[in-house]
């Protein structure tokens, strides 16, 4: 019995390190409107691979729009368990619809409340060919909304209320970052919508 006890003890103690190594797998994403990623989750939008099960996790490397994923990567995050959010679609991704100077609120949900540095609102140029992957070239790298957070951890939801930008017509998309305060990540959103 004692020698059972102790190989009890034993695994326990070998698990801990183990169990502390895996990163978790949970932490933000849009819900409304909806990105890409909570339509794929909802079964909105099919034939979404992984990201189905895991809206919350399109994490990428941070400093975009110098650094970050590459493009035809961003709506993944650079990540290709998650390349699905990638393909346009042939501009089929289901829109929200928008008008120019309206006042729209982004809600994230968060699985896992990272320290955050900011978040950021981009969105595509005048012109966007929504049946292309998104590139930096096709987004106005200035973002339209910028939050900072000071290293705070959010609330399990949050939202951000911005006044969207003139000159766009037909099926735009909005490329959000979530920057982490004290890792090499970001989060990344892409949420299509029509002017």
């Amino acid at each position: 019995m004692r020698k059972r006890h102790a190989l009890v003890a034993a695994a326990a103690a070998a698990a801990v390190p183990v169990a502390l190594a895996v990163p978790a797998r949970s932490h933000g994403y849009i819900s409304t409107p909806p990105s890409r990623a909570a339509m794929c989750a909802a079964g909105t939008v099919t034939d979404c691979g992984e990201i189905q099960w895991e809206p919350q996790s399109v994490e990428g490397p941070k400093g975009f729009p110098a650094k970050g994923p590459a493009d035809g990567t961003l709506c993944s995050g650079g990540n290709t368990r998650f390349a699905e959010l990638d393909d346009p679609r042939g501009g089929a991704w289901p829109t929200t619809g928008v008008t120019a100077g309206q006042r729209l609120t982004f809600t994230w949900t968060f699985t896992a409340r990272h320290a955050t540095t900011s978040f950021r609102y981009f969105l595509t140029k005048p012109g966007y060919d929504a049946s292309r992957p998104l590139t930096r070239s096709s987004l106005d790298t200035t973002p339209f909304l910028t939050v900072p957070y000071g290293g705070a951890q959010p609330p399990s939801t949050l939202s951000h209320t911005a006044t969207l930008p003139s000159g766009r017509t037909g099926h735009q998309v909005v490329l959000a970052v979530w920057d982490i305060a004290d890792t090499g990540n970001a989060f990344y959103s892409c949420t299509d919508v029509a002017f």
